[in-house]
């Protein structure tokens, strides 16, 4: 490592970057403990603010990693992947951002490893890195490898995302009670919101398995024991939570199938009403239009109730057109 970094002893904010772009970097002792003394450290984590120019030079100056991995450390594409380049297993995986004042959504989490070091890099806070440097602070978990680490950081990225299904689960619940209900006038857009974050995360769940499943199947023999069990791992972990997903989308469609249903159902009583209207009052419109033309001839001119018999008749012949509807409705 060739890079002059700053010791742990000075003062680094988690969530403000320093003049390097730095966020923290952890000495971890042979035990997983986290020590202020480099000298005793077997491993380091350092951790970067990736969209500062500092931080790209120090990542693009560091001579330990290989060239992809700095390019892909580098690279201005979003696309998420996972490698192995000279015992450097390196990624770029979503994780969730940290949800302070700002909208919680996905972001990606970039990082970079091998026996004797960790380097990770993100654009926005992330709650799961957030959380396992918090374990790190307080001395509650012991970190022997980076391998542990990041299985940690993962592990905390699918809790969170197991916590947002959980979540979609329970809205899902909510709609699916209101249409059985009869209160779904309002539940469309609320459908609509759901499926859209959902098939945000699951496509998250998708890319992390197929993920996994490229470095098992490209790299096993590569890779050490430790890192391919990790793997397997994640790759079951994030198997279960994209077969969680299906099963939520799969409630997404048959809830969407069943408003549309009833959106049929009264939109077809509506036509029917009106259908039943037109037929009634067609009768009386023909009888009026008749005695409304200006011609000779039309009876019950001089008579002084030809009025009310018009209107009788007519009143007479829509009732009989509409029990004739209401009968040929009812079959």
């Amino acid at each position: 490592m060739n890079i002059a970094v700053p010791n742990e002893g000075t003062d680094l904010s988690p969530y403000l970057p320093d003049e390097h772009g730095l966020f923290f970097i952890y000495h971890f002792t042979a035990d997983g403990l986290r020590t202020k003394d480099p000298a005793e450290a077997r491993w380091t984590w350092r951790s970067y603010q990736i969209t500062d120019m500092r931080a790209r030079q120090e990542i693009g100056a560091e001579q330990a990693l290989p060239a992809p991995v700095r390019e892909s450390f580098l690279s201005p594409s979003h696309g998420c992947h996972i490698d192995f380049e000279d015992d450097f297993l390196y990624g770029d995986l979503p994780d969730l951002r940290h949800n302070f004042a700002e909208a919680r959504g996905l972001t990606h989490f970039r990082f970079a490893f091998n026996e004797k070091m960790l380097i990770g890099a993100r654009k926005q806070p992330l709650e799961s890195v957030d959380k396992i440097r918090k374990l790190v602070e307080s001395g509650t978990r012991k970190f022997r490898s980076p391998a542990e680490l990041i299985e940690a950081v993962m592990g905390q990225s699918l809790d969170g995302m197991a916590g947002e299904l959980d979540k979609m689960g329970d809205t899902l619940d909510g709609i699916e009670d209101r249409i059985v209900c009869d209160a779904w006038h309002s539940q469309r857009q609320a459908l609509v919101d759901a499926r859209r974050h959902l098939v945000i995360v699951h496509r998250q769940m998708a890319t992390l398995t197929n993920l996994f499943r490229h470095l098992d199947h490209s790299h096993r023999d590569d890779l050490p024991d430790p890192i391919n069990d990790m793997a397997t791992r994640l790759s079951h972990r994030a198997h279960t939570l994209h077969h969680d997903g299906e099963q939520l989308q799969a409630r997404t469609r048959l809830l969407q199938d069943e408003l549309m249903a009833k959106l049929t159902e009264q939109s077809n009583q509506l036509l029917y009403i009106l259908s039943v209207m037109t037929a009634v009052l067609l009768p009386m419109t023909i009888i009026s239009g008749l005695f409304g033309m200006n011609v000779g001839g039309l009876p019950l001119v001089d008579t002084p109730l030809g009025f009310w018999v018009v209107t009788a008749i007519s009143i007479a012949i829509a009732g009989i057109v509409y029990m004739i509807v209401r009968r040929l409705g009812r079959g």
